[in-house]
This record gives structure tokens, C-alpha cells and sequence, in this order.
């Protein structure tokens, strides 16, 4: 029982299984689902056409923006797969899969964690993407970056072996985090950071660092009347925002600052909105109605950039059971759960009866391009993603239990890798079966957008 609950109901609660125990209990988990069984995929003969699958749930989407998706997923085998989480979460749904939850990404590619500024202005690397996060079995996200990692690394000229390598040191530096985070005081874990070593995450810091409001004013505005900065127009990808739909989104801020903490608030008041725009972003976001919003400070040289966020269902709420919620709201508190540090002015709101998130469009926030992992950055860049998704899986889930059930041995990596790989290369079948609907013009597609 927590401190809080216990508040509410103080009574003698019985004494809390010990860390020796809980291992045990994770141990014996792999009488009901062995490690090897993690090794497995191949897909049923009722698998849903993946082409029917995803276009059914873009069903919501902006119709005339699709075609930008569609050309971006087209790209390569990982652009499709970066695109397609709804087709993954379909199949490991169908999997056996261990009682452990966590709080799970939804969405563990290697694009999906990068650099962005802490609340104290320090650059850190952490997890950056959290559009379908949701309580789940904490090894879908190890299945899925894993994969990630064999199509991004093929996509950079690296052999298979070279992929299947750094999936081995993923999943070995995942349990060895966890045995250690799972002994390490809450406290001492609530704000324990990461710091990798790995060139390409100099790398990604160096981006970083060039990374400030005052850039993004340049490439996002052109100078308005009296000097004044105003969202450029670069159509298909940045527009202006009609007045009436300005005012919409003006209205739904005032929601958004009511979920913030008040020194937060404090801080979010001393900008006011100056203009208004709408921007394409992403690849699996693409189509989903997502605002620019440029306050100004002191002047055009104190700028802050909101981005407002539409959010939909996670693709795994049809498997497991979570309760109904605001997604903009689900988006915004997993991302507080799995971050050391977050974005100071993270939040939500609902605009036109849809659920947004609303968070700092860019503070020196860049990730990781595949063509810098290969070589030795592949397997260094590797070990950190282990190293981070322990961190953040042994915050919101039983630590002890999940190391306990991996142990100390090699048998879940080389499970892991088989399932990469196997998982690789249906992607790449999918990717293939996507090509055809575009040609067929079952899909339509931009490419180069």
C-alpha cells in the first residue's frame, strides 16, 4: 500500500515481499511462458491484411494529408515500420506474454528516444515519443526496438549479424539494468539519468545544442508587419491558421495552463500567443491535426513554441484493459512516469471535443538519424537503449520480478534476437505488400514531402 493510500485508510498492512521474493516470483513466471517462447514469430493465417489494418485506423485522420504518410512510410522497410505500430501491436497481441506490466512506450524505435533540455537547461537522453504508451507487458517494447534495430541498421548498410549483435547487447544491458535499478532506493531512481558514451549520441547531443527557440523562430517565421515574427507559409507542411481557428485553439490553452503546476503557469504567462500554425510532423503522426502556437516574451529575441497536439487511442487499448481516460492526458502522464526529466510545460487540453497534448515544440530536442548507426555506434548506441528503457520500465513496474525472470544467462537475448529478426523481415514482407497497394493505386502517396 502507498503513503497516500495509507492516508486514507491507516491501518496495519501486511509487510511487503522482499527483493529475494520477488525474483523468485519473476523466476517462476517462466513455468507459465518459458524464455524461449520470446524467440517466436510467424504470422497466423488470419493475420489482418496490414494495408486494411492501417487504413482503417486513419480513419480519423486529415484525408488530404495522408498521402504524405503514405510516401513516407513508403521510403524503406523501417519508414513503414515507424509508421505501422498499430500492425505490430496486432501481432503481439497474439503472442504469450508475461503478467509483468509496466508502463510501455508503444511505440520503441531507435528514432524514438533523443536529446532535449531538462527543466534545469542540462541536455539529456531519454525516451522522446510517447503518442501510444499505455500500461502494458513490458516486453512489447523490447520486442519492437529490437526489431527496430535490425531495420534501421539494415537501412544504414549494416550486415545482420552486425544488427542481431546489438539487439544481443539491447537485451543484455535491459537486465542488468533492471537487477541493478530493481536494489537502487525509489528516490535515488526517480531521478537517476543516463548518460551514454556512445559517438552517436555525442552526436545527437552536438544537434542538440544547436537546437534553440531562437533557431526554430528562423526556419519556422518570416518577419511580419512592424517586425513582428508570423508562421511562415510553407504549404503542405507549415500553413497559418485561419482566425476562427486561432481563437479555437486560444480558448483550449486556457484548459491546458489548468494542468500545469502553478510555478509552471507562472512561467507560461509571461508570453503571449503572437501567431498560430498548422504542421505536418513525424510519420505516424502524420494527418493528425497538430498546432504551432509562437508566444513572445521580452520581444521577436524571447520566443516559445507550443505545439498542440491531437492524440488518438493507443494501438494496444483494443488488447489489454485500460481504463478509459483523455489521451491527451494518458500521452502527457506516461511520459512524466518514464522520463527522469520532462517537459516543464507538458500538458493537455480538449479542442473541438478531440484530446490534445500540449507540450514545448522545441528545446533543443534532436534523435538519432539511421545512416549514424553502423559500426561500432550501432552496438554502443544499443547498450544505452537497454540501459534506458530498464530505467524507465523500473519506475513504473516490479523491477526484481522482471530481472528475476530474465536472469543472469544469455537465454532471453538470444530469444530476443531470433524474434528481431524473424520480425525484421516480416516488416519487410509488409513493406513490400504497401508498395504493391501504392502502385495499384489502392494507396495514395507523396513521395518526398
Amino acid at each position: 500500500m502507498s503513503l497516500s493510500a495509507a492516508a486514507q485508510a491507516p491501518r496495519r498492512s501486511a509487510q511487503a515481499p522482499t527483493l529475494a521474493q520477488r525474483r523468485a516470483q519473476g523466476r517462476a513466471l517462466r513455468d507459465r511462458i518459458s524464455r524461449q517462447a520470446h524467440g517466436t514469430w510467424e504470422a497466423d493465417a488470419n493475420r489482418e491484411d496490414p494495408v486494411e489494418l492501417l487504413r482503417r485506423v486513419e480513419r480519423n485522420r486529415i484525408p488530404t494529408l495522408l498521402p504524405i504518410k503514405h510516401g513516407r512510410m513508403a521510403e524503406s522497410p523501417f519508414g513503414f515500420f515507424r509508421g505501422a505500430a498499430p500492425v505490430m501491436a496486432a501481432d503481439l497481441a497474439t503472442l504469450p506474454r508475461t503478467p509483468l506490466a509496466v508502463q510501455i512506450c508503444g511505440d520503441a524505435h531507435v528514432r524514438n528516444l533523443g536529446a532535449f533540455a531538462a527543466p534545469d537547461g542540462h541536455l539529456v537522453f531519454d525516451i522522446n515519443d510517447f503518442d501510444e504508451t499505455t500500461r502494458g507487458p513490458w516486453e512489447w517494447d523490447l520486442k519492437r526496438l529490437a526489431a527496430s534495430f535490425v531495420l534501421a541498421g539494415r537501412e544504414a548498410g549494416a550486415r545482420d549479424r552486425e544488427c542481431l549483435e546489438a539487439v544481443a547487447d539491447l537485451s543484455r544491458t535491459y537486465r542488468r539494468g533492471l537487477a541493478r535499478f530493481s536494489e537502487m532506493p525509489y528516490l535515488e531512481l526517480a531521478r537517476h539519468e543516463v548518460r551514454g558514451h556512445a559517438r552517436a549520441i555525442h552526436e545527437t547531443l552536438k544537434k542538440a545544442r544547436r537546437a534553440t527557440p531562437l533557431e526554430v523562430l528562423e526556419k519556422l517565421t518570416v518577419r511580419g508587419r512592424n517586425g513582428v515574427p508570423r508562421i511562415a507559409q510553407q504549404p503542405p507542411l507549415l500553413t497559418r491558421l485561419p482566425m476562427g481557428l486561432a481563437r479555437q485553439v486560444t480558448r483550449a490553452l486556457a484548459s491546458y495552463r489548468q494542468t500545469l503546476s502553478a510555478d509552471r503557469q507562472h512561467v507560461l504567462d509571461a508570453y503571449r500567443p503572437a501567431d498560430f500554425g498548422f504542421k505536418v510532423v513525424g510519420t505516424g503522426s502524420v494527418g493528425s491535426r497538430d498546432y504551432v502556437v509562437l508566444g513572445l516574451g521580452f520581444g521577436a529575441s524571447d520566443p516559445l513554441f507550443l505545439q498542440v497536439k491531437e492524440e488518438f487511442a493507443s494501438a494496444y487499448a483494443p488488447y489489454l484493459r485500460a481504463d478509459p481516460e483523455h489521451d491527451g492526458q494518458r500521452v502527457a502522464l506516461g511520459q512524466r512516469r518514464m522520463q527522469t526529466w520532462s517537459d516543464p510545460l507538458l500538458g493537455w487540453t480538449t479542442l473541438g471535443g478531440r484530446p490534445f497534448l500540449v507540450r514545448q515544440l522545441a528545446d533543443h530536442k534532436a534523435s538519432i538519424e539511421p545512416d549514424e548507426l553502423s559500426g561500432p555506434a550501432l552496438l554502443q548506441y544499443a547498450a544505452v537503449c537497454g540501459e534506458i528503457f530498464a530505467k524507465a520500465h523500473a519506475r513504473t513496474g516490479d523491477a526484481a520480478a522482471i530481472a528475476g525472470y530474465c536472469g543472469r544467462g544469455d537465454r532471453f537475448d538470444r530469444a530476443l534476437v531470433r524474434f528481431a529478426l524473424a520480425y525484421a523481415d516480416q516488416t519487410t514482407a509488409d513493406h513490400e505488400r504497401y508498395l504493391r497497394a501504392i502502385r495499384s493505386g489502392r494507396l495514395r502517396a507523396r513521395r518526398g514531402i
